[in-house]
């Protein structure tokens, strides 16, 4: 005789490891610190105020 598998069990096994999965890539995505944040929009800032001083006509 076979054991009785209980599908419940492993149905949501499978979308814990789907979460987890989802969580990790988010994580890569969006995880930066506060401080990679602020770096990288000051250096945005910093490179569109160097374009714009190089226009020839300002407005």
């Amino acid at each position: 005789m076979s054991n009785v598998t209980n599908l419940n069990r492993f149905r949501k096994q499978k979308a814990r490891d789907a979460k987890r999965t989802r969580a990790d890539e988010n994580a890569v995505k969006f995880g930066r610190t506060k401080a990679e944040r602020d770096l990288e929009k000051a250096r945005a800032d910093k490179a569109k105020s160097d374009l714009d001083g190089h226009e020839r006509d300002p407005k």
